[in-house]
């Protein structure tokens, strides 16, 4: 299976956190399964063999096996600002292996929380959208030709490997009669639903209206105000919950909770006995500073702090204790970074505002075990090493004047550039975090001052982080830092005060963002575009748990209490014991998220049999990304046959010479490969990049197909979704660019129209792949793309005469692209190599006439045979419509 993301590094902590056998026991006698993932041959080829999955004793379990979230991760660098920060140099080599991961998450036995979904026990439903299994008319095909079962839905779709099963879960029911619906986790980590058409016991998603006391949370039987703070704990779990969770039953009684718990108490013990974490630097403080070291030691805190409270068990406190002592420099047999105060390191913000988060969980999760001397060292930690610096920051003090920068539109200074991104985000939760712990113990005042900078900046920077459609607006990939920095922050202030002082309400994008997420999950990966990020430590999708809550949505709940990295503390807390329902039942699978800012669609076969069918594209602006987007107007990817056809490079290496000077049309970030034009899947005309200032417009249209309850689609064979973009402004000339699904959506056409190019300009199509290409030299017109065991047709059907396919591999800069920029001579400064990835290219010089290029995708289904593919009439993009191709 291919991987469209971030490789291993070739240094630091590739080899330490997540690589301990330790993470791979304890929960053998559950039967989920397991893999080796990560090793760093698997990326030797370009291919990524997580994908292939394998059996394991247990979860994450088998010889070799690994800590799936290790820093061996795919997301190993660092974030970054809008070309804020000095120019970044280190040892590192980064490097991108085509294929992506639906998000890499630092999870210990994902498959626990991957393998959970919801049913309701019940044998009926007066629920009108659960009366059908989600049909889009007469139809006899499966999406996929995998049938199921009509009278039990148990078949889980054959054109998938699965990394862990578990039928028998069929058969566990919880408290509110809840039973489960994802059986398995594929060799994705992506939840796996048992196909068919039975539809008795599904619903529409929803809350109970009478669950049982032992599987929903009490009322909070002392609710705070902004007049009368919270007695400890009050950081997102109060002390309520915590006895809910344990004395009240919902850790015996949901099945979610449970899991969940015995994965994380499972972690916490598994690390135990682990050195404490190591000051190591990447790339200089300046650079990637520490935020590594930082979020491993976040994870490990909160999981540990967690254990303790609920087994009383104070190995796990006194671990803590360890670490802490440690991070604030108080080990003689660790060096933790310089003794000037700056141990934290507010050169890179993110390093110092994930140490005051763990700190701050620290202090407040286990403040009735902690000493006066303890609780005073944790404060003066938080006070001195963190918070310190966040109210220089948010005052904007010219002490702070070479870091402020991520405070944006900020009441304490003038700036006037709004950082509506994830560093905003993580930044003020951390700080947030720290004031709240410590605010009723703290005697200087710093705390107070720190809540009343920090809530309206992040009011005004880190809430506007979607456009008004939830597009997030750096990444699909730095959605996850971001909507977590948020929730943390929403929680501790909720839980704390009890309101969340607006931050929620403030854009209206804000409640639409988990949508964002949940549409660019494709059925192998993210529609991942731009840059992907660093390690996912502690960043997961689990804020949807209390987005589901604060908004009302039981969807967002549902969706993502089925996802492996589920299983982590915030989640015992976040979620909503009395939701249930199948979370796809009346959800649209085709959107147009149509903010220009971010603009693109997507269409799909199925929100439940990832063999299907996924298409997306991009037609946004191509500034304002907080220096992380790509030059891709009319960029693509496609999965189908469980595999990823088209797919993205990612990130670059974040350290190398001006990869973030912003994103004017000279900035030095365009010279490298995967940035460039011509590293995207789009067209490269003239040699020359998109323009920056380009205002694509989109064009949209669907058949409106939504599915059931039941976890199966048929699809009418006249069922399907379309776009197109008319991104003239992009180029020096008219280009247009469209995709639609044929055929009951097993087809798919993408067609470009180019008008008034030169005669003699070079006109390229390039699309990334990490399949073997084969193009036949008396039929060049036709290209067979192998991946996974499946194969897919590429056919120029409509073209200049001279139009044919050829393919360029490894993937890289063309000899016509200027250099990369010149800066010291380390690995850094160039291109990443892209082993394994063939650019599938159709390559034209221009006549003088109008170019209009069809290329069809065929998908080797195998319930179809040659005859059953239809072919792909000539109509212009702008006579597109529902029955055009018909």
């Amino acid at each position: 299976m291919s991987r469209y993301q971030q490789a291993p590094t070739d240094g630091g902590y590739g080899q330490s956190y997540g690589q301990q056998q330790q993470y791979n026991q304890g929960y053998g006698q559950q039967g989920y399964g397991g893999s080796t993932p990560y090793q760093d041959d698997e990326y030797d080829d370009g291919y990524n063999k997580y994908a292939q999955g394998g059996a394991g004793a247990g979860v994450g379990a088998g010889a070799g096996g690994q800590y799936p979230m290790s820093s061996n991760n795919p997301y190993a660098t660092s974030s970054s600002p809008r070309g804020y920060a000095p120019q970044k140099k280190s040892r590192k080599t980064m490097w991108i292996i085509i294929g992506v991961i639906a998000a890499i998450i630092v999870i210990v036995a994902a498959v626990v929380g991957g393998v959970l979904g919801s049913r309701h026990s019940s044998s009926s439903s007066s629920d009108p959208s659960s009366s059908t299994s989600g049909t889009s008319g007469d139809s006899t095909n499966f999406a996929t030709g995998t049938a199921g079962a009509t009278s039990g839905n148990t078949a889980l779709p054959t054109l998938l490997s699965y990394w862990a099963t578990n039928a028998a879960a069929e058969t566990q029911t919880g408290a509110n009669g809840e039973v489960y619906l994802a059986i398995a986790t594929d060799t994705y980590m992506l939840p796996a639903y048992a196909t068919g058409t039975a539809t008795s016991g599904y619903v529409a998603p929803t809350t109970y209206a009478s669950p049982a006391a032992s599987d929903a949370w009490p009322a909070d039987p002392s609710p705070p105000s902004n007049a009368s703070i919270r007695a400890h704990p009050r950081l997102g779990a109060p002390q309520y919950k915590w006895d809910a969770l344990t004395s009240g039953g919902l850790i015996a009684n949901n099945p979610y909770l449970s899991y969940w718990n015995k994965t994380i108490v499972g972690n916490a013990s598994a690390t135990l006995n682990d050195a404490p974490e190591a000051y190591v630097e990447d790339g200089g403080l300046s650079g990637s500073g520490v935020l590594d070291v930082a979020r491993r030691i976040k994870l490990k805190v909160k999981n540990w702090s967690y254990a303790y409270r609920v087994t009383n068990n104070t190995a796990y406190a006194d671990r803590v204790w360890t670490e802490l002592q440690t991070a604030a420099g108080n080990n003689s047999e660790v060096s933790f970074g310089a003794d000037d105060g700056t141990r934290w390191n507010p050169a890179h913000f993110l390093d110092l505002a994930e140490f005051t988060n763990a700190f701050a969980i620290a202090y407040d999760w286990l403040y009735d075990i902690w000493t006066d001397d303890q609780k005073e060292a944790i404060k003066w930690s938080i006070i001195n090493l963190g918070l310190y610096y966040g109210n220089l920051s948010l005052a904007g003090d010219s002490a702070a004047s070479s870091y402020y920068w991520w405070t944006g539109i900020s009441p304490g200074h003038d700036g006037d550039t709004r950082v509506n991104g994830n560093w905003n985000c993580v930044c003020n939760g951390g700080m947030i975090l720290g004031a709240l712990a410590i605010i009723d113990d703290d005697t200087t005042g710093i705390a107070q001052a720190i809540l009343d900078q920090a809530v309206p900046d992040a009011q005004t920077n880190c809430f506007f982080g979607p456009w008004s459609d939830g597009t997030w607006a750096e990444t699909t990939n730095y959605w996850y830092f971001g909507t977590t920095g948020a929730a943390e922050m929403v929680s501790a202030l909720t839980t704390s005060y009890g309101d969340d002082r607006g931050l929620t309400s403030v854009n209206p994008g804000w409640e639409l963002t988990s949508l964002f997420h949940i549409y660019a999950q494709g059925m192998t990966s993210l529609f991942n575009y731009g840059d992907h990020g660093p390690n996912k430590y502690s960043a997961t999708a689990n804020s949807l748990l209390l987005w589901g809550s604060i908004f009302d949505k039981p969807l967002y709940t549902l969706y993502q209490r089925d996802h492996y990295d589920a299983s982590e503390p915030w989640s015992m807390f976040w979620y909503d014991p009395a939701v249930e329902g199948a979370w796809w039942d009346g959800l649209a699978i085709d959107h147009w998220f149509n903010s220009s800012e971010g603009q693109w669609a997507t269409g799909r076969t199925s929100w439940t049999d990832n063999s299907g069918l996924f298409w997306a594209i991009k037609a946004s602006e191509l500034q304002h990304h907080q220096t992380h987007g790509d030059l891709d107007i009319g960029d693509f990817v496609l999965d189908a046959l469980g595999q990823r056809w088209a797919g993205e490079l990612g990130s670059g290496q974040y350290l190398s010479d001006g990869y973030f000077s912003i994103e004017d049309q000279n900035s030095e970030r365009w010279l490298y490969y995967r940035k460039r034009t011509d590293g995207q899947n789009t067209l490269y005309i003239d040699y020359q990049n998109q323009n920056v200032n380009a205002t694509p417009t989109g064009n949209y249209g669907s058949s409106g197909t939504t599915q059931g309850a039941a976890p199966y689609l048929a699809l009418n064979t006249t069922d399907t979704s379309y776009f197109w973009t008319d991104m003239s402004s992009a180029y020096n000339y008219t280009v247009r660019r469209g995709i639609r699904t044929l055929n009951a959506r097993r087809q798919v056409l993408l067609q470009d129209e180019i008008s008034g190019v030169p005669s003699g300009i070079d006109v390229m199509w390039r699309m990334h792949t990490n399949a073997t290409v084969t193009v036949d030299s008396g039929t060049p017109t036709v290209a067979t793309l192998a991946l996974g065991g499946q194969t897919l047709l590429a056919s120029i059907v409509s073209g200049p005469s001279s139009a044919a396919f050829t393919t360029s591999s490894p993937a890289a800069r063309l000899t016509q692209d200027p250099p990369v920029p010149t800066g010291p001579t380390t690995a850094e400064d160039g291109d990443q190599p892209n082993d394994g990835v063939t650019v599938l290219v159709i390559d034209m010089t221009a006549d003088g006439t109008d170019t209009d290029l069809q290329v069809l995708f065929n998908p080797q289904w195998p319930d179809l045979s040659s005859s059953d593919y239809v072919s792909a009439p000539s109509v212009s993009l702008a006579s597109w419509s529902l029955t055009s191709h018909n």
